[in-house]
């Protein structure tokens, strides 16, 4: 299951849903929450995070958080459908063993296992 952290664009996340991913929204359940909250979240549920912002990076590799995997997407505002395309792609070929993070641009996907 993935929680798409409240940056990600609607778009996005309406296209993994009609892909058949399971995405719960941070935006529609409880905007506002703190990283850590959502970090919370995912170690518990299980859930990889998908996220625009650079300090879940942080979270993971300087405050050495375990037990979560992280998609971070970094793309221009105008690419936003063709990461929604990549990454449905990229979701739908791979099997992801946690932990892991995983940075997808619109040019290439970098997978670090942690």
């Amino acid at each position: 299951m993935i929680l798409a952290d409240e940056n990600i664009h609607s778009f996005i996340i309406r296209e993994l849903r009609n892909a058949g991913f399971e995405v719960i929204s941070v935006q529609e359940l409880s905007h506002g929450i703190r990283d850590e909250q959502v970090i919370k979240w995912a170690v518990e549920k299980k859930y990889i995070i998908l996220t625009e912002d650079k300090d879940f990076g942080e979270w993971v590799f300087a405050h050495h958080v375990n037990n979560i995997s992280v998609i971070f997407l970094r793309y221009s505002f105008e690419e936003y459908k063709h990461i929604a395309s990549g990454l449905n792609a990229f979701l739908s070929t791979q099997i992801l063993k946690h932990p892991v993070f995983i940075t997808i641009t619109a040019k290439k996907i970098r997978i670090r296992q942690l």
